[in-house]
């Protein structure tokens, strides 16, 4: 940039008075030391311009540049002095004595600047966030109960859901296209409630049931079931970057993390309300409690914060810090209000009326939560940990590992024993029994080393409270821990408040307060964020279809009317999501099926014109295919072999995991093992996917690899939809994997263990995996395959054949 040449003339030397002193001494000095990065011609750095009066009296991130009369209390002062490390101007090189003299004389005299402040600052960006003009966004109007509109196809709603949505259709001249049939509804609605698919049994049992209440009994039977609490608690799992790893460098074990993924299988298998599971979740820890069980899950909800992707090991730790509260920050804008807040740590958002100030009154309360801790030996270990209130289950579980404990040593000691009565002098049979006690004896001190390390103790959850002077948060400029300006006051995002803010009680972070007006019936976000969820898990696009933002910049609902008239009916109906879910489950539109196979010719020129006039189906003529996750992939071939064990929870990660114990003192070291995680535990491969462990780094173990194929979210993000990939790696992985093989090798057994004819077990056969039934050409194809592949074996025959079903898109398909 092309400096201006200008004499500098030191204070001493500037005898001039008022304006005059401004334009012949700090003017000139301000051209050439500080336009270059601070003004409307170069460079606004900081948000902060000084070629106008305005600019310096409005200032830039950190607030004024100066209060005139008040040298010591000024900023620039501050700055052009080199006293604050962290705020140097300029940059290179301090200024000559004699020049941050003119500079503090100027403030002293109270800064007189003739400079015309309208005309140099007319292309100023307007600063602030416009609250009344932000309020004026549809999802921050309150929450109104539409009644449902008037049909002309009166026969066709079964509730008031079909209502709404066939209403929307009849005024584009479009109508609904006709219903999937029995098997392809009840796959559909098992997999979308349980995550599994129905089993022979209960495909018999629906297709055999003509009474008018088949389709309420289905819904309300997996409703009831535990599957069901599994299903949506790993959902609810994506929104909060669950993983059993703290942080993605140094693989440190968050060992009782468990706890809050059985704390949410237990929350929607007992439906609790949501508005109860949103206090719990974000202040459990202040929450009165009735019982020990109650005060339990209060703390344990509380992981809801905690468990993120923290650098634990970060050399940084005051970063650490401030990047763990955005992270929390952040999670709770996604998953309780659809906003995002992030991008609000170092800036007004660009988008919403969401400003520094409420980034940073949140920000506070977070910034006010115990959310680490150090060790005895001073360095940053972990996550919080909590003591839970101990039951007699507690005591049970201790016992009964003191018991496993108790036995391997005493087998050690016996085998010692042996080793020593041998001794050196024993033959060569002697000598080789010697080796095999010592390579037991080396087995039995890694399991005792392992049931030492992982030994239960008192029970304790990852979980939060408050620390011990909880206090606002000073503005962090750009993001930067250490450029600070302003203290925060704590409080809630202006844009979505109905009231004045509540008020903090002393020695509080105020979470409390935070999840009472998340929690509110007169929050206009949440119920409609929490409705428009569940809606997109079952038919696949929300009526928001961007789920996580309802800013500016977001879809717009396809239907507003209906979002709002169940998001009115949620809350009415105790914010129970088991009565959404069966009112949404049981309506027909959720019963539309997904394709034109098979259809008369008037009924698929029908779809055909709904596809030309809505091919996004936001109108909702057809139900939206979607691919099945991951875990469903896996679960329905465990259900298909007969393999898939009871629902357990507890520990995820097997005890062979690698523990980051590196930095720890080799006393201590001693008694933290390292060893490789190998493979999963027995047990673990015939459970459910939701119980297997969830690391951050490098791929997920055992047979939960599938998870990396198929899409899993990384645990370091907060997810509410997932990607739908199709690549190669899926197909090689359906074709080789071990877990396909011996899952079909496991079907195939099963299959044979039955007394039938070949045409028998491939109707069994297609039940268990496509949930239909076998048609006459694929039975012909698949007896031509059994005959053809003979030679190879006929249970691999059959294996095969199971293989080739697992690959199809029928089956990796919810239609």
């Amino acid at each position: 940039m092309k400096l201006i040449a200008l004499l500098l003339i030191p204070v001493a030397a500037c005898a001039a008075e008022g304006d005059a002193f401004f334009r012949e001494c700090v003017e000139p000095l301000l051209k050439q030391r500080c336009y270059e990065c601070h003004s409307h011609a170069g460079k606004i750095k900081g948000g902060l311009v000084l070629d106008s009066l305005s600019g310096w009296q409005a200032g830039g991130d950190s607030g004024p540049a100066m209060v005139a009369g008040a040298p010591e209390k000024s900023r620039l002062i501050e700055a052009v002095r080199y006293t604050n490390p962290d705020m140097e101007m300029p940059p290179k090189a301090k200024l000559p004595q004699s020049e941050i003299a003119v500079l503090e004389e100027w403030v002293k005299r109270g800064a007189p600047d003739p400079r015309d402040a309208v005309a140099e600052v007319k292309a100023v960006k307007k600063t602030g966030v416009d609250l009344e003009e932000g309020r004026k966004h549809w999802s921050y109007q309150p929450v109104r109960d539409a009644a449902p509109p008037a049909v002309h196809d009166q026969a066709w709603p079964l509730n008031e859901v079909d209502a709404f949505i066939l209403a929307k259709q009849e005024a584009v001249g479009l109508q609904p296209g006709p219903e999937a049939g029995a098997h392809a509804w009840l796959r559909r609605v098992t997999f979308d409630l349980t995550g599994l698919p129905p089993t022979e049994a209960e495909i018999a049992e629906f297709v055999a049931d003509r009474s008018p209440k088949a389709h309420e009994r289905v819904v309300d039977r997996l409703l009831s079931s535990k599957a069901y609490g599994e299903r949506w608690a790993r959902h609810w799992l994506d929104l909060v970057g669950y993983a059993e790893q703290i942080g993605t460098e140094g693989k440190v074990f968050a060992e009782h993390a468990w706890r809050y993924r059985d704390y949410l299988v237990g929350s929607f298998h007992h439906d609790k309300p949501f508005d109860r599971f949103i206090r719990e979740q974000l202040a459990g820890d202040l929450l009165p409690a009735a019982s020990p069980q109650e005060r339990r899950e209060n703390l344990i909800a509380t992981g809801f914060i905690v468990l993120g992707d923290v650098d634990i090991n970060a050399i940084d730790k005051l970063k650490m810090e401030h990047d763990f509260v955005d992270s929390q920050v952040s999670k709770v804008g996604t998953a309780f209000l659809g906003m995002t807040l992030g991008c609000v740590r170092c800036h007004d958002h660009k988008f919403d009326a969401i400003g520094l100030q409420d980034y940073y009154a949140l920000a506070g309360m977070f910034r006010s939560t115990q959310t680490t801790f150090k060790t005895r030996h001073g360095i940053w270990s972990n996550i919080q940990r909590v003591p839970l209130p101990e039951l007699e289950e507690d005591r049970e579980i201790a016992r009964s590992h003191e018991q496993k404990l108790a036995g391997w040593r005493l087998e050690k000691q016996k085998l010692g024993a042996e080793s020593k009565t041998l001794g050196d002098k024993a033959d060569a049979a002697g000598k080789k029994r010697i080796d095999q006690l010592k390579a037991e004896i080396t087995a039995l001190e890694l399991r005792i080393a392992h049931g030492e390390y992982f030994h239960p103790g008192k029970p304790q959850a990852i979980a939060v409270q408050d620390v011990a002077k909880p206090a606002d948060m000073r503005l962090t400029i750009r993001g930067n821990p250490y450029a600070l300006g302003d203290a925060m006051p704590r409080g809630l995002v202006r844009v979505a408040m109905w009231g004045p803010p509540p008020k903090i009680p002393a020695g509080q972070s105020g979470r409390l307060q935070l999840a009472d007006w998340i929690a509110d019936a007169r929050n206009p976000l949440t119920a409609r964020v929490a409705v428009n969820r569940v809606w997109q898990k079952l038919f696949g696009e929300g009526l928001v279809r961007s789920v996580d933002y309802f800013g500016t910049r977001g879809d717009r609902p396809s239907h507003p009317e209906l979002l709002d008239h169940l998001a009115h009916r949620f809350m009415k109906e105790g914010w129970s999501q088991k009565k959404l879910i069966r009112t949404l489950a049981l309506s027909r539109t959720y019963r539309l099926a997904s394709g034109n196979g098979g259809l008369p010719s008037s009924t698929a020129a029908g779809n055909r014109r709904s596809l030309e006039a809505d091919p996004e189906n936001k109108l909702l003529t057809r139900m939206n295919r979607q691919r099945l996750d991951a875990e469903s992939i896996r679960d329905a071939m465990l259900v298909a072999s007969g393999r898939l064990a009871a629902p357990s929870g507890g520990p995820g990660l097997p005890l062979e995991f690698p523990e980051n114990i590196s930095g720890l003192p080799l006393t201590e070291k001693s008694n933290h093992p390292q060893f490789s995680l190998k493979k999963e535990r027995e047990s673990q491969a015939v459970e459910r996917t939701l119980y297997l462990p969830v690391v951050r780094t490098g791929t997920q173990p055992g047979t939960a690899r599938l998870r990396d194929v198929f899409d899993f979210p990384q645990p370091a993000q907060f997810t509410s939809k997932r990607s739908e990939t199709t690549v190669p790696t899926q197909s090689l992985y359906l074709l080789n994997a071990d877990l396909i093989r011996e899952r079909g090798e496991d079907l195939a057994k099963t299959l044979f263990a039955i007394k039938e004819d070949d045409a028998a077990r491939l109707a069994r056969l297609w039940l268990r995996v496509l949930s239909r039934p076998v048609t006459a050409a694929e039975r012909e194809d698949a007896l031509a395959f059994l005959q053809a592949s003979h030679a190879a074996g006929e249970t691999q025959a059959w294996a095969e054949l199971v293989r080739a079903l697992f690959g199809t898109n029928e089956f990796l398909l919810r239609f």
